[in-house]
């Protein structure tokens, strides 16, 4: 789908306990953090995902893709892959990976600097805020 089309994405950041969550909007290059999925036994809970996904109505899923900080592969980088691959097998929407190297932490200083207590679910879904909003600039959106 060309980018001109596309208004809505929904943004992931993949995790074994907790997957972040974000909706960002191509009209205004932003996003917001939305309530983090616990994961079901390290397992994605794909019925809330779903719910998700009917919700927004999303026309892309971001997904943000871990690598250390050379570009090398993590231990995260093939279970962020598989959820990927397994996204699109079940909902048939465009993903596009997007690198995430250094997201929780700018979302741990964002939580500081908020001076407000975030829990870990909470940082999670800034981080998927932030892979969004990276994504909805690279790409130029307006």
């Amino acid at each position: 789908m060309p980018e001109a089309e596309i208004k809505t994405v929904l943004g992931f950041d993949f995790g074994t306990h907790w997957t972040g969550v974000a909706v960002g909007q191509t009209l205004t290059v932003q996003s917001r953090p939305l309530s983090a999925i616990k994961s079901k036994h390290s397992k994605p809970d794909w019925q809330t995902i779903e719910n998700l996904l009917k919700e927004w109505q999303p026309q892309k899923l971001i997904v943000g893709l871990p690598t250390q900080l050379d570009g090398a592969d993590d231990e995260m980088t093939e279970p962020v892959k598989k959820f990927a691959r397994q996204l699109y097998g079940r909902y048939h929407i465009d993903i596009e990976l997007v690198d995430e190297r250094l997201t929780t932490r700018e979302a741990y200083n964002i939580a500081i600097e908020s001076a407000e207590y975030k829990s870990k679910p909470e940082i999670d879904s800034i981080a998927a805020m932030l892979i969004t909003e990276s994504w909805l600039r690279e790409h130029n959106c307006r």
